[in-house]
Protein backbone atom coordinates (compact mmCIF):
# COMPACT_ATOMS: atom_id res chain seq x y z
CA UNK A 1 0.00 0.00 0.00
CA UNK A 2 1.32 3.44 -0.95
CA UNK A 3 0.70 6.19 1.58
CA UNK A 4 1.15 9.89 0.91
CA UNK A 5 2.21 11.78 4.03
CA UNK A 6 0.84 15.31 4.10
CA UNK A 7 2.62 17.12 6.94
CA UNK A 8 1.32 20.27 8.57
CA UNK A 9 0.51 22.06 11.77
CA UNK A 10 -3.07 22.40 10.45
CA UNK A 11 -3.68 25.41 12.66
CA UNK A 12 -6.49 25.21 11.56
CA UNK A 13 -7.04 22.63 8.83
CA UNK A 14 -9.04 24.25 6.00
CA UNK A 15 -10.79 23.23 2.78
CA UNK A 16 -7.58 23.79 0.78
CA UNK A 17 -5.85 21.04 2.77
CA UNK A 18 -8.76 18.67 2.16
CA UNK A 19 -8.90 19.51 -1.57
CA UNK A 20 -5.17 18.81 -1.99
CA UNK A 21 -5.25 15.58 0.03
CA UNK A 22 -8.11 14.26 -2.10
CA UNK A 23 -6.50 15.41 -5.34
CA UNK A 24 -3.30 13.51 -4.48
CA UNK A 25 -5.37 10.45 -3.64
CA UNK A 26 -7.31 10.46 -6.91
CA UNK A 27 -4.71 11.76 -9.38
CA UNK A 28 -1.56 9.90 -8.29
CA UNK A 29 -0.77 6.28 -7.45
CA UNK A 30 -1.39 6.76 -3.71
CA UNK A 31 -3.78 4.38 -1.94
CA UNK A 32 -4.22 6.62 1.10
CA UNK A 33 -3.21 10.06 2.30
CA UNK A 34 -2.29 10.44 5.96
CA UNK A 35 -2.46 13.98 7.29
CA UNK A 36 0.44 14.13 9.76
CA UNK A 37 -0.38 16.68 12.45
CA UNK A 38 2.94 18.22 13.39
CA UNK A 39 3.31 19.14 17.07
CA UNK A 40 6.00 21.71 16.46
CA UNK A 41 7.45 22.77 13.14
CA UNK A 42 11.09 23.79 13.80
CA UNK A 43 10.49 26.88 11.63
CA UNK A 44 7.34 28.12 13.43
CA UNK A 45 6.84 29.69 16.82
CA UNK A 46 5.21 27.14 19.11
CA UNK A 47 3.24 29.84 20.92
CA UNK A 48 1.00 30.40 17.88
CA UNK A 49 -0.17 26.77 17.81
CA UNK A 50 -3.32 25.39 19.38
CA UNK A 51 -2.69 22.36 21.57
CA UNK A 52 -1.92 19.17 19.66
CA UNK A 53 -5.15 17.36 20.53
CA UNK A 54 -7.29 20.27 19.29
CA UNK A 55 -5.53 20.39 15.91
CA UNK A 56 -5.77 16.60 15.60
CA UNK A 57 -9.48 16.74 16.44
CA UNK A 58 -10.03 19.34 13.71
CA UNK A 59 -8.26 17.13 11.15
CA UNK A 60 -10.47 14.20 12.23
CA UNK A 61 -13.53 16.38 11.73
CA UNK A 62 -12.32 17.66 8.34
CA UNK A 63 -11.58 14.18 6.96
CA UNK A 64 -14.20 11.94 8.57
CA UNK A 65 -16.24 11.61 5.37
CA UNK A 66 -13.17 10.69 3.25
CA UNK A 67 -12.42 6.99 3.66
CA UNK A 68 -8.84 7.10 2.37
CA UNK A 69 -7.73 10.39 3.95
CA UNK A 70 -6.74 9.85 7.57
CA UNK A 71 -5.33 11.99 10.35
CA UNK A 72 -2.35 10.69 12.30
CA UNK A 73 -0.64 11.75 15.50
CA UNK A 74 2.48 9.68 14.71
CA UNK A 75 4.75 12.67 15.45
CA UNK A 76 3.24 13.41 18.88
CA UNK A 77 5.42 10.81 20.60
CA UNK A 78 8.65 11.73 18.80
CA UNK A 79 11.17 14.12 20.35
CA UNK A 80 10.57 17.79 19.63
CA UNK A 81 11.38 19.65 17.57
CA UNK A 82 11.08 16.86 15.06
CA UNK A 83 12.43 16.56 11.53
CA UNK A 84 10.79 14.83 8.57
CA UNK A 85 13.61 12.29 8.20
CA UNK A 86 13.04 11.13 11.81
CA UNK A 87 9.32 10.67 11.17
CA UNK A 88 9.98 8.79 7.93
CA UNK A 89 12.39 6.37 9.62
CA UNK A 90 9.97 5.85 12.51
CA UNK A 91 6.87 5.33 10.35
CA UNK A 92 8.70 3.02 7.93
CA UNK A 93 9.80 0.83 10.85
CA UNK A 94 6.30 0.84 12.36
CA UNK A 95 4.60 -0.05 9.04
CA UNK A 96 7.19 -2.14 7.14
CA UNK A 97 4.70 -3.36 4.50
CA UNK A 98 3.71 0.17 3.45
CA UNK A 99 5.47 2.43 0.98
CA UNK A 100 5.57 6.08 2.04
CA UNK A 101 5.86 9.26 -0.01
CA UNK A 102 5.88 12.94 0.96
CA UNK A 103 3.34 15.51 -0.24
CA UNK A 104 4.61 19.09 -0.26
CA UNK A 105 3.97 22.47 -1.80
CA UNK A 106 6.23 23.92 -4.44
CA UNK A 107 7.44 26.51 -1.90
CA UNK A 108 8.78 23.69 0.30
CA UNK A 109 10.63 22.12 -2.63
CA UNK A 110 12.47 25.43 -3.02
CA UNK A 111 13.97 25.06 0.47
CA UNK A 112 14.11 21.26 0.48
CA UNK A 113 17.90 21.25 0.11
CA UNK A 114 18.04 22.83 3.61
CA UNK A 115 16.08 20.00 5.23
CA UNK A 116 17.91 17.64 7.55
CA UNK A 117 19.21 14.65 5.51
CA UNK A 118 17.29 15.68 2.38
CA UNK A 119 19.59 13.51 0.23
CA UNK A 120 18.60 10.43 2.25
CA UNK A 121 14.91 11.34 1.89
CA UNK A 122 15.32 11.51 -1.89
CA UNK A 123 17.15 8.17 -1.96
CA UNK A 124 14.46 6.35 0.00
CA UNK A 125 11.15 8.18 -0.64
CA UNK A 126 9.22 9.78 -3.47
CA UNK A 127 8.14 13.41 -3.18
CA UNK A 128 4.89 14.67 -4.72
CA UNK A 129 4.80 18.42 -5.26
CA UNK A 130 1.71 20.57 -5.77
CA UNK A 131 1.88 24.08 -7.31
CA UNK A 132 1.72 27.38 -5.44
CA UNK A 133 1.07 30.85 -6.88
CA UNK A 134 4.24 32.79 -7.61
CA UNK A 135 6.59 29.82 -7.59
CA UNK A 136 8.40 28.69 -10.68
CA UNK A 137 8.99 24.97 -10.43
CA UNK A 138 11.06 24.87 -13.60
CA UNK A 139 13.77 26.97 -11.95
CA UNK A 140 14.23 24.39 -9.18
CA UNK A 141 16.97 21.85 -9.88
CA UNK A 142 15.24 19.27 -7.66
CA UNK A 143 12.14 19.36 -9.91
CA UNK A 144 13.86 17.02 -12.37
CA UNK A 145 15.03 14.55 -9.72
CA UNK A 146 13.70 11.04 -10.54
CA UNK A 147 12.01 10.75 -7.11
CA UNK A 148 10.25 14.14 -7.41
CA UNK A 149 6.82 14.16 -9.09
CA UNK A 150 5.20 17.45 -10.04
CA UNK A 151 1.43 17.04 -9.73
CA UNK A 152 -0.92 19.31 -11.66
CA UNK A 153 -3.17 19.94 -8.67
CA UNK A 154 -5.50 22.91 -8.21
CA UNK A 155 -3.76 26.00 -6.85
CA UNK A 156 -5.45 26.64 -3.52
CA UNK A 157 -4.20 29.79 -1.86
CA UNK A 158 -5.91 29.65 1.51
CA UNK A 159 -3.73 30.16 4.53
CA UNK A 160 -4.28 29.15 8.13
CA UNK A 161 -2.67 32.44 9.16
CA UNK A 162 -5.29 34.37 7.16
CA UNK A 163 -8.06 32.33 8.83
CA UNK A 164 -6.68 32.92 12.36
CA UNK A 165 -6.34 36.66 11.71
CA UNK A 166 -9.81 36.90 10.18
CA UNK A 167 -11.40 35.17 13.19
CA UNK A 168 -9.48 37.46 15.54
CA UNK A 169 -10.94 40.44 13.63
CA UNK A 170 -14.51 39.04 13.64
CA UNK A 171 -14.53 38.31 9.90
CA UNK A 172 -16.40 35.32 8.45
CA UNK A 173 -14.25 32.39 7.36
CA UNK A 174 -16.96 29.76 7.46
CA UNK A 175 -16.61 29.15 3.71
CA UNK A 176 -12.89 28.32 4.11
CA UNK A 177 -13.47 25.50 6.61
CA UNK A 178 -15.52 22.31 6.58
CA UNK A 179 -18.75 22.78 8.58
CA UNK A 180 -17.50 20.41 11.31
CA UNK A 181 -14.23 22.31 11.74
CA UNK A 182 -16.03 25.68 11.78
CA UNK A 183 -18.44 24.43 14.46
CA UNK A 184 -15.54 23.17 16.59
CA UNK A 185 -13.60 26.44 16.30
CA UNK A 186 -16.74 28.44 17.10
CA UNK A 187 -17.68 26.19 20.04
CA UNK A 188 -14.16 26.31 21.51
CA UNK A 189 -13.81 30.05 20.86
CA UNK A 190 -10.44 29.54 19.17
CA UNK A 191 -8.29 32.27 17.59
CA UNK A 192 -10.23 35.20 19.11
Amino acid sequence: MKIGLYFGTFNPVHVGHVILANHMLHYTDMDEVWMVVTPHNPHKKKSTLLENHHRLEMVYKATESYEHVKPTDIEFKLKQPNYTIDTLVHISEKYPTHEFAIIMGEDNLKSFHKWKNYEVILEEYEVYVYPRIGNTIKENSLATHPKVHIVQAPVVEISSTFIRNAIKNNKSVKHLLTPQVWEYIDLMNFYK
